[in-house]
């Protein structure tokens, strides 16, 4: 049990680092052109206008899948490990904004460091995927309490 949490904890920190890579320091291929953008750095704080852009005028269905899923499922990780690592932190909408809170860092860091979009909508997409990556891991944690309480159940009346 302790070693499984230990590497729970190398993972969470791996995927910390990953996570902060692509996010920050990882060329960003498609919604910037860097310093050679127009007008340099960008970003939007209208909400869900970057989102209908791309699904209506994506050339393509893969620039939306790519782009909105993969800023749902970068911090699903986020709110798993979170929710599975610390028990102080076992709260759905706690873990929420923690996603949101770290979202925001590495939005505005974007916006101040690099040369690519701030965008609200990618705020609320990794806030959604904390959100769901704290509910995946509440329901393990619930159904391995049930089938615990079930098979000592059944051994007692045995």
């Amino acid at each position: 049990m302790a070693n499984r949490k230990k590497l729970m904890y190398i993972v969470f920190f791996l995927y910390l680092g990953a996570l902060f890579y692509v996010t920050l320091l990882a060329w960003n291929y498609g919604a910037s052109l860097g310093s050679a953008a127009p007008g340099g750095r960008n970003y939007n704080l209208i909400p869900f206008r970057s989102i209908y852009r791309i699904a209506v005028f994506s050339p393509d269905i893969m620039d939306p899948i790519r782009i909105l899923l993969g800023n749902i499922v970068m911090f699903v990780p986020f709110g798993f490990f979170l929710y599975a690592l610390f028990s102080k932190l076992r709260s759905i909408g706690l873990v929420a904004l923690l996603g949101f809170c770290t979202s925001s860092m590495i939005e505005v860091s974007q916006f101040l460091f690099t040369h690519r979009v701030a965008n609200i909508d990618d705020l609320i997409l990794n806030t959604a995927g904390a959100l769901i990556g704290a509910v995946i891991a509440w329901t393990i944690i619930k159904a391995r309490k049930r089938i615990i309480v079930y098979s000592s159940s059944q051994k007692s009346s045995l």
